[in-house]
């Protein structure tokens, strides 16, 4: 399937005033998942931080016509195993409607590129089990499943 592409479609690096669209965003990302309400004061705070620190990561805003219809937050690990600074994929969502038409892939490919150039070695990032269009969009751009790994966290907060 060929991308229908927006002709006023805009990538651009995200900033704080950009914060109240990343968090409606955000909050659309966590229904599409099923990971429940975002925790707003939370989640304002740690963008602001993320934003506010480029040694944390970076954000990208995908905007046509004056409204953010996708965004892409990634941020940095130091990785032994890795030989150096890796990136993570924290969350990358692109709005239903606007899905199909070549915007994951553009704020993925500004992404990855912005990664390359701050010297990480690698970039990986976690797609829900059941999300079948995600894992094929991501392996349709090179990434591809750790064999013999699985994630396991444990939350230091309560």
């Amino acid at each position: 399937m060929i991308p229908r592409f927006e002709p006023k479609l805009m990538i651009r690096t995200a900033c704080p005033e950009d914060i109240p669209q990343l968090l409606s965003l955000a909050s659309a990302y966590r229904d599409f998942e099923g990971m429940g309400s975002i925790p707003t004061d939370a989640t304002d705070a740690a963008l602001r931080r993320l934003l506010a620190d480029p040694r944390l990561g970076a954000a990208w805003i995908a905007v046509g016509d004056g409204d953010a219809v996708g965004y892409l937050l990634g941020v940095y690990v130091f990785s032994l195993e890795h030989a150096g600074l890796t990136a993570e994929i924290d969350e990358l969502f692109v709005l239903a409607d606007h899905r199909g038409r070549g915007i994951g892939g553009r704020l993925l490919a500004t992404a990855e590129s912005e990664f390359h150039r701050v010297g990480c070695t690698n970039v990986s990032l976690q797609v829900g089990r059941g999300n079948d269009a995600g894992r094929a969009f991501y392996e349709r751009r090179g990434y591809t499943g750790r064999s013999g790994f699985d994630l396991i966290e444990k939350s230091l907060t309560s």
